[in-house]
């Protein structure tokens, strides 16, 4: 139970009650994300024994898990306006756990796209009405920081999903990999219904405003702030959202910012571990373990930086919320490129610790931003609305552009070579049929690991793009959280 040192009946939540709710948020954004992403560390397993085109492989990464996890998003984001998001949170970590086991049942590319949808659906259950908790226990001037804690979920799924997945598919095989993953979440899903409480909606902001004006009266108003009379108000309506998210020159390029960035980071990071297989001839343990330990301390390093640095700099100027993750975003393009064209894969995983930590701080000031120009009942919304668009763009189609453009460039490399016939007819799952002369299966090797490469630095400049959105959103930024201010007032 949450310790209670306001007036009789009030709600009050303690320092340590609410870093422990986030910390909880963190550990359900962790199993999002490794049963999410798994499918890129093993996916060169699956592509071989299915037999599949990357552009096969990025849809089961993409669009077959984006379709319904951004139609539900909005609808599931309306309903946790109005009723319990603990609730939410928890039925739907047992919905995409659930779907996460059951991929390890299929048996062809059609089988795992639709359990693929599943893990889609339960997964659209956490983070708005997650985003909209976090703004309820934590104040405006913390936001950032405390979104990018949660956010922190994101390279440590990616880390576990990573490390775990890749040693069970290579000792086991890739369908085990999926069963082992998708079962604890089932107790985080319990241990969240137990311990987490529903705060009065807008209680941080109510804290605050009540702290500088009349103190004792603290916990009679937070007390009124949850009484069942607000709990039915109406939110106000997603048309009124999308004008205050998309609505002015700062929060669109805010908007466009994270999606390309998350366009390229999903198209990518999809293929990442595949590269370091195909290029260097490595297991998928060993990549498994190696991408893992590059996510979890890079990116989880940038993810964090974000949310301080902003949180800290914007006393002098909103226009950092803007300008940090601009200048992450620029910076790690060229650092990217540099490690994915090295001819050493030590020296390409040494390289690859430093871009995560300029490229992941965009995650915490973005998403900081948004809930502080929301209006305390839009905040779920805002995230579902937000997500929609971002994930339709950046998580349907980045997987499957990537595995695109590497087929694409593996065919011609194929017929540079002066190879008869299509690369993805000769070379089905990137390798030649058994029997096929040798210069054949050699030919198949090298068109598909110049395909993968040149396939990614490609769409590593996206990153740079994503940037440049960021800078454009510096310019107003400042002038569009004050009117969005004032519209909240």
């Amino acid at each position: 139970m949450p310790p209670t040192n306001a007036a009789p009946g009030a709600p009050a939540y303690s320092t340590a009650y609410r870093n422990s709710v986030l910390w909880l948020l963190v550990l359900a954004y962790t199993f999002n994300f490794i049963d999410r992403t798994i499918i890129s560390t093993i996916g060169q397993a699956i592509k071989v024994d299915l037999k599949l085109s990357d552009q096969q492989l990025g849809w089961l990464g993409g669009l077959s898990f984006a379709l319904l996890y951004t139609a539900l998003g909005i609808p599931i984001a309306r309903l946790a306006e109005r009723v319990s998001r603990v609730n939410i949170i928890s039925i739907a970590i047992v919905v995409w756990s659930a779907f996460t086991a059951l991929c390890g049942t299929a048996t062809s590319f059609v089988h795992l796209l639709l359990f693929r949808v599943g893990v889609g659906v339960g997964e659209a259950g956490l983070s708005p009405p997650a985003h909209s908790l976090i703004s309820d226990y934590f104040e405006p001037k913390r936001r950032a920081t405390a979104l990018s804690i949660y956010s922190f979920g994101i390279p440590l799924g990616t880390m576990f999903g990573a490390m775990a997945g890749g040693w069970i598919a290579e000792h086991l095989s890739w369908q085990a990999a999926f069963m082992v993953v998708g079962v604890p979440g089932v107790l985080v899903a319990l241990a969240i219904k137990v311990f987490i409480k529903e705060p009065p909606r807008g209680w941080a902001d109510k804290q605050l405003a009540l702290a500088e004006e009349t103190p004792g009266a603290l916990g009679r108003e937070a007390s009124e702030a949850g009484a069942p009379s607000e709990a039915i108000q109406p939110p106000p309506s997603i048309v009124s959202v999308a004008k205050r998210l998309f609505g002015s020159w700062g929060m669109f390029h805010m908007a466009a910012g994270i999606t390309m960035a998350s366009f390229a980071g999903y198209g990518t990071g999809n293929y990442a571990p595949a590269y370091f297989i195909r290029e260097f001839g490595l297991g998928l343990g060993m990549v498994g373990l190696a991408i893992g330990l590059i996510a979890g301390l890079s990116n989880g390093a940038g993810t964090l930086l974000g949310g301080f640095l902003t949180d800290w700099a914007s006393k002098k100027s909103v226009r950092w919320y803007a300008l940090v993750p601009a200048i992450g975003l620029i910076l790690a393009t060229p650092i990217y490129i540099f490690a994915y064209t090295r001819e050493s894969y030590q020296l390409a995983w040494a390289v690859l610790l430093v871009p995560g930590i300029l490229h992941y701080t965009y995650l915490g000031p973005t998403f900081g931003v948004v809930q502080n120009v929301m209006d305390v009942r839009m905040r779920a919304t805002a995230v579902a609305v937000l997500f929609f668009v971002l994930n339709l763009i950046a998580l349907g189609f980045g997987p499957p552009f990537t595995g695109w453009c590497i087929d694409q460039f593996a065919r011609h490399a194929f017929t540079g070579m002066g190879m008869a016939g299509d690369f993805l007819e000769v070379c089905k799952g990137g390798v030649a049929a058994p029997g096929a002369p040798a210069d054949v299966a050699a030919a198949c090797k090298a068109a598909m690991n110049e395909g993968t490469r040149s396939g990614i630095v490609s769409n590593l400049l996206i990153y740079a793009w994503a940037g440049i959105h960021y800078l454009l959103a510096a310019i107003t930024l400042p002038k569009d959280i004050e009117k969005a201010k004032a519209a909240t007032a």
